[in-house]
This record gives structure tokens, sequence and C-alpha cells, in this order.
């Protein structure tokens, strides 16, 4: 795992920065294409009732996604190769012997990598809903309305580098283990699938429940594409009811769509 080759000659650095593209893109399709396929194909009579947008997903809207995708996924790639050389030359703080900051660090590292990205795109999503910003670039995130699962990494490039310098920018400051952040990339792509799936996979009570109460879904999210000015979190709810900036439907709509059948 761990016998990259080096990333200091230019070609070695393009190459290595295509085969990260293609894990990151290969990443995104599977995993959006799996919840597509599940909720979209193969059991979409299944889920209507929780289907949280009245219109269709539209093949324009699809490619539109793909599109901007595929750029957010070559930022994502340049940014991962000039952490590979950071990290070959010494200058971050990935360490390999799991046992070097104990066993018990692995976790704790997962969820403050989770807390201060939380942060951070609180701050930076409520920014970019200043008029002025949301223009140039959010706009483009915000065309899907109604969203899907390929609307997961549709961004503006402007939008895209933004969103990729806060991981390599923590991997200079807080030590962090290859597994562990494997493991924090995944939950990144699998929970921005979700939350903009547009169908509430959760059980009922989940926003009351002690820990779902502070987890992020596709009811939670999907207000946010409607309403614009609400529920700015990524994955956990908690700046957003400090900030008050949580949708007044959110529980209402949550308890519609999760009730059972009469």
């Amino acid at each position: 795992m761990y016998r990259i080759p080096s990333f200091d000659s230019p070609i070695a650095f393009i190459v290595g920065t295509f085969a990260i593209f293609a894990v990151v893109i290969g990443r995104y399709l599977l995993i959006a294409g799996g919840f597509y396929t599940y909720f979209y194909i193969w059991r979409k009579d299944y889920w209507t009732k929780r289907k949280l947008g009245a219109r269709g997903y539209t093949p324009r809207q699809f490619r539109r996604e793909l599109y901007y995708s595929l750029i957010t996924a070559g930022l994502f790639a340049i940014t991962g190769s000039l952490m590979v050389l950071a990290w070959q030359h010494g200058y971050t703080k990935i360490y390999l012997d799991m046992a070097e900051y104990g066993y018990w660090y692995l976790p704790v590292s997962l969820v403050l990598y989770l807390l201060i990205h939380e942060t951070y795109y609180y701050w930076l999503h409520r920014w970019m809903h200043r008029p002025a910003v949301f223009k140039v670039v959010h706009k483009v995130h915000h065309l899907s309305t109604i969203t899907s699962p390929w609307t997961a990494f549709s961004f503006h490039p402007i939008e895209g580098l933004m969103q990729a310098v806060i991981l390599p920018a923590m991997l200079f400051v807080i030590p962090i283990h290859p597994y562990t952040l494997l493991i924090q990339l995944t939950i990144m792509t699998i929970t921005s699938v979700i939350n903009h799936l547009d169908v509430e996979i959760y059980p009922a009570h989940t926003h009351k429940h002690w820990f779902g109460r502070w987890w992020i879904g596709a009811t939670h999210h999907s207000l946010h594409h409607k309403q614009f000015r609400y529920n700015y979190g990524l994955y956990f709810t908690f700046w957003d009811k400090w900030k008050k900036t949580e949708s007044p439907s959110y529980e209402n709509l949550f308890e519609e769509k999760t009730r059972p059948e009469a």
C-alpha cells in the first residue's frame, strides 16, 4: 500500500494524478451509481412515498452534474497528488505505524477530521450564499433544485477548489493514518450522495434519536436546495441548531415522509 513511486518528476506527477483521478471518479461513480440504480430503478416504486421532490430526474440534469463532477474529481486529484508529494518529502503529519499514536487515536483522529471539516464547510457554505458570491461560485450546485445522487460532486470549479483544500490543509497539522484518511474520504462521498439522494432512507424517529438528531440526511439537505437559507451543514446538524439556521419545516417533513403506511 505504501510503496508509492516518487512524484518528483513531472511525468510521475501527471501519471499519479491520473491514477488518483481514476480512484476519485471511480468511487463517485460506484457509490452514486449504486444508490441511483437501487433507489431510482430497481426499487423505485417501493421508495416513491419517501421521494422528496415532485419533479423527475432529467437526462439534461445528469449530463450537467456529470460534467461538473468530472471537474471536481480532477481538482481533488491534483490536490491529492500535491499531498502525496508533500508526504514523500516529510511535510505532512501522515504516519504509517498504527501504534505510533496509539490505536485509540485512530477513531479520535477520524472524529476530529469530521468535526473540523464540518465547521469549515458550514461557514464556507454560509459565505457562498451571499448574493454576490452565490452568483459566481455556488449557483452551479443550486441549479439542481431537485437533487439526485449525481449532485454530490456537482460544483463550480472555484467551489470545487475551496472544497478540495481543507482536508489537505489538515494533513499538515493533525496526524492521521492513511486508513483513517481513506475512511474519512469514503464517509464524505457516501454521506454527500445520501444527502442529495432526494429520497429519505433513514427510519422514522431518526430525527429525535440521540445520535440521529445530529446527523444530516436527504430531508434535511433537500430543504436547503429548496429554501436556500437553511440547513448549511455537511455531516452534522449542530452548527445549524446552534446558529438557528435549521429549517423550521424539517421535523414535519421528515415525519411526513417516514410515516408508516396506514
